[in-house]
Formats: C-alpha cells, structure tokens, sequence
C-alpha cells in the first residue's frame, strides 16, 4: 500500500536582509514546512515571499491545504494536481501556489530521502555544474556602491551580472549601465533587470539608450500581465526579452510562449508551486527552443538546473542565501566556487531550517553594504 499523508506543520520565519533590498524590501519570509506520512515518514520543505503575505501563506497552509491533504497518497504529482483544483476558486496562481509549494517540497525532499539520495540524484543528475551569474537588488545605490558591487562579482569569477534599472531619469540609468560595463569589461555578460517600472513607450526609449552597452537580457520591464505589450516589444526589441518571476502557472508561461513574446523565461520555484510544476514548464519551454533562467532561490534551483537536459544559469544575489541569513542549521545543500555550482549530495532537498540560528554574519562595513534593520530572526508558530 502507498503511503499516506498524516500530518503537515508549519512555522514562519522573518530574517533581515544583509544587504537591504531597498525600503519596500528589507527582509525575506520563509515558511517552513513538515509533511508526515503513516509510514513514519517525514519531509521537509519551505515556502517563501520576499515581501507580500507570508501570514496569508501560512494561513493557507494551516487552514485550507493540510486538513485537505490528509489521507491523500504521498506521491507529489498526484497531490499537486488535486491541491491545485482544490485552491483554484482562490486564484489560479500568486499566494496560492506559493503555499502549495510548500507541500510539493516536502513531498519530493520524503520521497529523495526515502530512496536513500538527494533529489538531484533521484531526479537524476544530467549537469556536472552549472553557471552562476552575479546579481544585486541595487536600484536604491549609490553609483559608487554599484561598481563596488560589480567589483566584487569581478573578483569572484562571474562571467555574466545583472543590474536593476529604473531609474527616473534615463540618463542615470545610461550611467549606471556604461559604469557596470566598463568595471566587467567587454566579454563578460550585462543583463538589466527593470522590474516592471516602465510602460512600453519607455521601454523602448530605453533600449535606443542602453542597447548599445552590449546587454544579453532585458527583464521584465513592463507589467507580466500585459501580455499584448510583450508581444510588441519582442517584435521590435534588439536586446532579447527575460520575464517569469511574477508569472505562477504553465497556462500563463504557454500564453508568452505561444503568443512569441519571450526569449527566455525565469520560473521562480516556489512562486510556481514547486518542482513538480517547475518541470512541466521546463518542458513546455524546452519543446519550444525557450531559454530558461531559474529566478532566485539557487541553494534550491541549483539542485534543479543540474538535473535539466539543458544547460542553464543560476541567480545568486550577494549575500542573500539562506545559509548566509543564518537560518540553516547544517551546510548548504548546493556549493558555489569560481562561478560554478554544484550539489553537496545532502539526503533530500537538503535543508534543516533551525528553530534558533546563530546571527548572520553581516559583511563587513563599507560603502557599498546599504542600512538594513541588523540582525533580528523572528520566528512564529502560530
């Protein structure tokens, strides 16, 4: 008989940044998760908001996901699929995927676990390593920080950055753009990142602008739900178009695809629901010759890139990991050297948040590491 699901938990955790994400986002939020089976399993997962609704989530979870979930067979496909029916009437994507990733983590990190290996290697392992590209939450720093910034990637082996842009004026962001490429040089890539700051008429003003600064991507720099926008600008844009982060089910990802306005598409894990819908889009993409970017989170899509068909690069913001926060009771699941990241092989997805971590360690002061709110953890259980 298959096991069954007997249980789920959660706990929320607020950790301050150690380099501030700007005024709006000083903090991540991860709910962690426990799955029980009757077989005297346990897994283990998370899931994550940077900014809006972490209580929200964890309400999800408590209230509606894990009476729902009990009794259902452990296998992470069939519970996604019935939990993402269940919860569609609440919004077919947004809070209520990110809660069921919650659930799809803990299910593959039991089902690794119990076949005695990481999920990289359950899923199987298809790259040796793969490349991690430097990446900041910059857009509130000084012109002097940022090339402090880029300094720093320089120094630790990236070949490819991104920069946030956005500024008021286009004339800052030309700066910002030509300083950044003069510290990395000519053969590293420079991708920009406008976090949806702007309409399509600037959109293209911008790229008359900075195009010539040699960028591999431009990021979402119009609202990810105007799908009609995107579909002009690809047309027309020289610079290849990334978008994804805020795009949560395959429906929408095939909407872009079909409608041929993406280059190259950037699945947040957790914002997806999980591993199990992560690898459906992956496919979709795949089966359509769409480059795919895996948006943050690398301790968690590092182990996933390595198991792709595909090559593919990583995100790793500068000191934004968990292990880095401190909420990591052991070692990271994944290692990155030289620009490089592979698996630490640790049983399932290989975390073990701890209920009391030590402080963070804060890098050390300069002008490049913005105020953030010190080194408050707050966890809740409730």
């Amino acid at each position: 008989m298959p096991a069954r699901i007997t249980g789920l938990t959660t706990r929320l955790i607020t950790v301050p940044l150690l380099r501030s994400w700007g005024a709006e986002a000083p903090e991540n939020h991860v709910i962690v998760t426990e799955l029980t089976t009757d077989d005297g399993g346990t897994g283990h997962g998370f899931s994550w908001t940077p900014t809006i609704g972490p209580q929200a989530v964890k309400a999800l979870l408590d209230h509606d996901i894990a009476p729902f979930i009990v009794g259902l067979e452990a296998n992470p496909e069939i519970v996604w699929d019935q939990l993402w029916k269940r919860l569609h009437e609440a919004g077919g994507g947004g809070l209520t995927t990110i809660a069921m990733a919650g659930v799809d983590l803990a299910l593959w990190d039991l089902k690794a676990r119990q076949a005695g290996t990481s999920v990289t290697g359950l899923l199987g392992q298809r790259q040796e390593s793969v490349e991690v590209y430097g990446s900041g939450v910059n857009l509130h720093y000084s012109l002097e920080q940022l090339v402090e910034q880029a300094q720093r990637w320089v120094a630790a082996g990236h070949n490819a950055v991104k920069i946030k842009v956005g500024k008021t004026e286009l004339r800052e962001d030309a700066e910002r753009v030509a300083a950044v490429r003069a510290v990395i040089g000519p053969d590293r890539l420079l991708m920009i990142d406008a976090n949806q700051r702007w309409d399509l008429a600037h959109t293209f003003r911008a790229l008359d602008v900075l195009g010539e600064y040699g960028l591999e991507w431009l990021e979402e720099p119009i609202r990810a739900d105007d799908l009609w926008a995107y579909r002009r600008l690809r047309k027309q844009s020289p610079v290849p178009i990334a978008l994804g982060e805020n795009v949560h089910t395959i429906f929408r990802f095939r909407d872009f695809i079909e409608a041929e306005a993406v280059d190259i598409i950037q699945p947040n894990i957790v914002r997806v629901g999980g591993i199990t819908p992560f690898r459906r889009i992956v496919e979709l993409a795949r089966a359509n010759s769409i480059r795919v970017a895996p948006h943050l989170l690398p301790e968690l899509s590092g182990q996933l890139a390595l198991t792709l068909a595909e090559a593919v690069s990583v995100e790793d913001v500068e000191d934004a990991s968990f292990e880095q926060l401190g909420i990591l009771a052991g070692p990271s699941p994944v290692r990155i050297t030289n620009s490089r990241l592979t698996s630490s092989g640790l049983p399932g997805l290989g975390f073990d948040f701890t209920g009391k971590p030590p402080q963070p360690q804060v890098p050390a002061p300069d002008s490049s590491a913005p105020e953030s709110k010190g080194n408050r953890i707050e966890y809740s259980n409730s």
